[in-house]
């Protein structure tokens, strides 16, 4: 009969190697979490943009830099996958920060965008946030501050809805709140408007006439019963639709799109 020799390995060695074991193993994903997240900084002040991604590298992210705004606008609607969040420069060459993020959302793109630039005023960080950013930070900042920006973007859930949304012959931009039918504008009141952005928002499936009340009228609204019917069919006339977009599901409500 054959002895297994087992060699004596004391309660406090065995501990120790668990021990770091499990530290090299939370370091080890955190590692891998970290890489797993990519950012682009758009910035053309080059010791600026150095400084971040020192900075972002050192965090933990891959980081790239691109220094003119053609340049980035074309990356990411090539590559519209690639990014987890793009830090923005208002103010580029080629191209301004603004336009470009206009052009993304209108483009679909959903990547989280956060805007720097000096124009620091109210009206400037609306601007920059109906054009479709997530954030906006004035320079100059404290790199914690970006950071905490960052990572509160990073958080948020990935499936967003773009600012454009098309079906067919018809787009609606929701930052605007121009409706297009043919590449022509629609005129829309408010209440059409919410309507046909509710469904558009719900592409294929089944909304009750309750569901689209809910959205567009507050409790205290005393419009008659068949309110929504008469908003759907004025949305159809303005859109030149024969029940073919806006389908009437009996007994229950409405659905756009197949």
């Amino acid at each position: 009969m054959n002895l297994i020799l087992i060699p004596k390995v004391s309660l406090l060695n065995l501990k120790i190697k668990i021990k770091i074991d499990t530290y090299l193993h939370e370091d080890f994903t955190r590692l891998v979490y970290y890489k797993s997240m990519k950012i682009l900084i758009v910035e053309d002040n080059k010791k600026l943009a150095d400084n971040l991604k020192q900075g972002l590298s050192q965090e933990g992210y891959a980081v790239d830099v691109i220094e003119e705004g053609l340049a980035a606008e074309r990356r990411i609607l090539i590559n519209r996958d690639e990014y987890d969040l793009v830090v923005l420069d208002r103010m580029l060459p080629g191209k301004d920060g603004v336009a470009i993020c206009t052009s993304w959302r209108e483009n679909g793109i959903v990547v989280p965008i956060l805007m720097l630039t000096a124009l620091g005023t109210m009206e400037d960080k609306v601007f920059g946030l109906d054009a479709g950013a997530d954030d906006y930070l004035a320079k100059p900042f404290a790199f914690k501050e970006l950071l905490a920006r960052i990572h509160a973007l990073l958080r948020r859930p990935k499936q967003t809805f773009p600012d454009v949304l098309n079906l067919g012959d018809i787009s609606i931009n929701t930052t605007s709140r121009i409706v297009t039918y043919k590449n022509k504008i629609v005129s829309l009141t408010l209440k059409e408007f919410m309507v046909l952005e509710y469904l558009m928002r719900n592409i294929g499936k089944v909304v009750t006439r309750d569901e689209l009340y809910s959205h567009a009228w507050d409790f205290a609204d005393s419009s008659f019963s068949n309110t929504v019917d008469v908003h759907i069919k004025n949305l159809r006339k303005k859109i030149h639709d024969n029940s073919k977009i806006i389908q009437t599901i009996r007994g229950v409500g409405y659905k756009i799109g197949s």
